[in-house]
């Protein structure tokens, strides 16, 4: 419930009426009362605040998801990959309820940390939580405690896993030249404007392939591990693979051995990380380094690496 404090302030001018008549002037001074109302939106009261402060780990047809207040599942939006939200129109806030629980009253069942949760502040103004950085959102057409209707709705949202290895950023790609690019096909690189579907890490953190690898093949990676600072790889077993979105297939992820250590693939294309991104979340500077089209993002469109 939102809270508004409002406040009635009363103050008085005079007024002053000059009048003419033959041969005299007269000042007529009204004390007139002014009556101002002003109501103060308190912009710290959070979107959708619930009164049930608990989160808990339910489950459905997808598996243990987060619920909330009911039982109702709770969502990530590809879109809030950089850890803000990006639902801040009226009809994403009408479908998707933002969901905020103050930090002292939160409670969080088995098989949770309380420290994975955090609050943010949202553009607006408001408060929302977030779990492990993702803003945490409820459906609208979940009638009931254990539906999961807004999974992969728009390809962009996802039922809230406590043990994702693999999630979806929906973002402008700005690479290290500070442009703006877009692909349709994650392969060839545009210079526009325009959100793009990536692989990140459960931290948001985006993922790469290098164009002149082939299939379960690293062709970048050196013996000494000397040019692994530049691209990172993602060391992730196969056999280790936690929970995925709704919109990618198990079957596509594999993993191979580069001297000794394990990098997970998709499509047969090793993945990486840049260094360049550091620990910023949503970063996609790899697009153009050190030119477009050599370390491409990856997504559900990027085809199967060459053999």
């Amino acid at each position: 419930m939102n809270r508004f404090n409002c406040r009635i302030a009363n103050s008085q001018s005079l007024l002053t009426m000059h009048f003419t008549i033959p041969g005299r002037s007269l000042f007529l001074a009204l004390a007139v009362t002014l009556s101002m109302m002003a109501c103060d939106n308190d912009t710290t009261e959070p979107v959708g605040a619930v009164d049930d402060a608990s989160v808990n780990l339910t489950t459905t047809a997808l598996g243990p998801v987060l619920t909330g207040s009911g039982g109702k599942t709770l969502y990530f939006f590809a879109s809030d990959v950089n850890g803000t939200s990006a639902c801040t129109s009226p009809q994403c806030l009408t479908n998707w309820v933002t969901f905020y629980a103050e930090p002292s009253a939160l409670q969080v069942g088995t098989g949770l940390n309380a420290t994975d949760f955090t609050v943010i502040n949202r553009p607006d103004g408001r408060l929302q939580t977030a779990y492990k950085g993702w803003p945490l959102y409820y459906f609208k057409n979940d009638a009931k405690a254990g539906d999961v209707l807004g999974d992969n709705v728009g390809g962009v949202w996802m039922a809230a896993k406590p043990n994702y290895s693999i999630l979806i950023g929906n973002t402008q790609l700005v690479g290290h030249d500070g442009k703006n690019y877009v692909t349709a096909n994650t392969i060839a690189y545009t210079e526009g404007t325009g959100s793009t579907l990536y692989l990140t890490d459960a931290r948001g953190m985006a993922l790469y392939a290098f164009a002149n690898d082939r299939k379960n093949k690293n062709n970048y990676t050196r013996q000494d591990f000397s040019n692994n600072p530049t691209w990172p790889l993602f060391e992730v077993p196969a056999s280790a693979l936690g929970e995925l979105p709704s919109s990618l297939k198990k079957a596509d992820f594999g993993s191979i051995t580069v001297f000794g250590r394990n990098q997970l693939t998709y499509k047969g294309w090793p993945l990486y990380y840049f260094g360049g991104d550091g620990t910023t979340r949503g970063a996609t500077k790899g697009v153009s380094f050190p030119r477009p089209n050599v370390w491409p993002i990856v997504n559900a469109s990027t085809p199967e690496a060459p053999i």
